[in-house]
């Protein structure tokens, strides 16, 4: 696995535990992890900050610390490997609600108003406030019956996922891999097209 903390996170859902499990891509042929470093957690936190899946301001002191990091990528994995079934048409774990119930009761809500919105604040130990935000956001899609619209992008080489309930979304995103795709069939025609004037020429 390639690592490194100097890419942008993609962010193709909207959705927080989504957006986590999109923390690994695949760069240059091979699975890239972008979550690696403390470092890494802030930045994608500001990430989810500016999309507004999160509010920053209800973490408490300590949520990037080690322990936070590896408990948070713990539930990614959980997330990944669930999501990725449901999104080949499979069934998730069995202990699925169970696993993101115990997540959040490591670290329980109070709420708080802020602008016109209801926040969940964790009260919990630091470094299961993230996972617990996360577990949350996981538990009402599947309440939602959400994750029953996830999808794979359909570029092969690609891991992120998406949801689409209208079920005509092809790429994770277009910038990412739908223009690439429109670029590799206009190469391969142009191609074809100069295959077939050398061949004329030939004639």
């Amino acid at each position: 696995m390639i690592n490194s903390i100097t890419e942008e996170f993609p962010v193709v859902s909207g959705h927080l535990s989504l957006d986590l499990v999109n923390t690994e891509v695949v760069r240059r042929g091979g699975r890239h992890d972008l979550l690696i470093t403390s470092e890494d957690l802030i930045h994608w936190v500001e990430t989810m900050r500016r999309t507004g899946s999160l509010v920053p301001s209800v973490l408490p002191e300590g949520y990037d610390s080690p322990e936070a990091l590896r408990t948070l990528r713990s539930v990614r994995d959980f997330l990944r490997g669930n999501f990725e079934e449901i999104a080949d048409g499979g069934n998730p774990a069995g202990d699925l609600k169970d696993r993101l119930e115990e997540w959040m009761e490591r670290s329980p809500f109070s709420y708080r108003m802020i602008g016109s919105s209801l926040v969940p604040v964790p009260k919990g130990h630091p470094a299961d406030a993230l996972a617990s935000l996360v577990a949350f956001d996981a538990l009402r899609l599947l309440a939602a019956g959400d994750l029953q619209t996830l999808h794979r992008c359909a570029n092969p080489d690609c891991v992120l996922l998406f949801i689409d309930a209208s079920g005509r979304r092809k790429w994770c995103s277009m910038r990412i891999c739908g223009n690439r795709a429109k670029v590799a069939r206009h190469q391969s025609l142009k191609g074809n097209k100069t295959r077939m004037d050398e061949g004329k020429a030939d004639e």
